[in-house]
């Protein structure tokens, strides 16, 4: 494999995607702010560097995945950024979840180089990213997707070219207003069973064989239940991306009440200090205006 890869940003999704690269064969060079994040990658073969400028200058693909718009523009524009290490020729991928429009900004602004870029979200949380099993959404210029696609195929199952420079990361806003309202959907009716003396888990197993299924219900549900919400993506980090959606809809007059609604739900969690949560929380402040609590004195499942 002649590409070599860079990487930037080494948090709950990045970690496992980078071992993954590693184990299939390519070299990677890695930067995080934490150095303590680097070093057990380090200790499965990757180079650790000291700043995403020294990425990119060893790299010919630098992949970026941080938290927040912001984040990416610094990672990538900023002091000792990505920019200042690139050359022509290079690619420049962003599997972050930022606003479209500052993608955009940061693909023209990297092209006056010779450096091409793709916004390539995903979404599969945590284990999809160990199983290599994520869906990537990615926005660009078509050669420089297939450029990329041996990378993708590492990484995810379900790889789609949606369109031009931030039509990754629109598809990706799209994928969280569903995902959020489909939580508080199941929420309400795992908690509407439990108010009326029924046992949500049976309800939940019913309505899986049934039109209502989902793989919220099955997975979200669960955790809903067991009140497991140990992160496979972090509240605070939903929150963002409804934000991102909800400016988006603003800007272009588009009218999404009940995705303002479910982003009020995480307002409320991340505001009782949750935010590090799976988003599954999303009960949580749910169970509050009930006075139902889905882990109290739940009868055992039917077999």
């Amino acid at each position: 494999m002649t590409e070599k890869i860079g990487f930037i940003g080494l948090g709950i999704m990045g970690h496992p995607i980078v071992l993954n690269l590693c184990k299939a064969g390519y070299s990677v060079w890695i930067y995080a702010r934490r150095p303590e994040l680097m070093e057990p990658l380090v200790m499965a073969g990757a180079t650790a560097c000291t700043s995403p400028q020294s990425v990119a200058e060893q790299t010919d693909i630098i992949i970026t995945m941080v938290s927040d718009t912001s984040d990416v523009e610094e990672v990538i524009l900023g002091e000792y950024g990505v920019i200042q290490g690139v050359e022509a020729g290079d690619l420049v991928i962003d599997m972050s979840s930022i606003a479209a429009s500052m993608t955009r900004h940061i693909a023209a602004t990297l092209a006056v180089l010779g450096v091409e870029m793709l916004d390539a979200p995903v979404s599969g949380g945590e284990k999809g990213a160990v199983a290599g099993t994520l869906s990537i959404m990615v926005g660009g210029k078509i050669e420089a997707f297939e450029r990329a696609r041996p990378i993708f195929e590492v990484l995810g199952q379900n790889i789609i070219h949606i369109g031009d420079h931030g039509a990754g990361q629109i598809a990706k806003t799209c994928n969280q207003v569903l995902i959020s309202q489909t939580m508080v959907a199941v929420s309400e009716a795992l908690l509407l069973a439990k108010a009326a003396g029924v046992n949500p888990a049976n309800v939940r197993r019913a309505l899986l064989g049934g039109f209502a299924s989902s793989r919220i219900l099955e997975l979200h549900g669960q955790r809903m239940l067991d009140h497991n919400f140990e992160p496979g993506f972090k509240a605070k980090l939903h929150q963002k991306d409804m934000r991102i959606a909800l400016q988006t809809a603003h800007e272009l007059g588009v009218a999404l009440p009940c995705a303002a609604i479910a982003a009020q739900y995480l307002n409320a969690l991340i505001g009782s200090g949750l935010g590090d949560l799976d988003s599954s929380a999303i009960l949580l402040p749910q169970e509050q205006l009930s006075g139902i609590s889905l882990s109290d004195d739940t009868p055992p499942v039917s077999e």
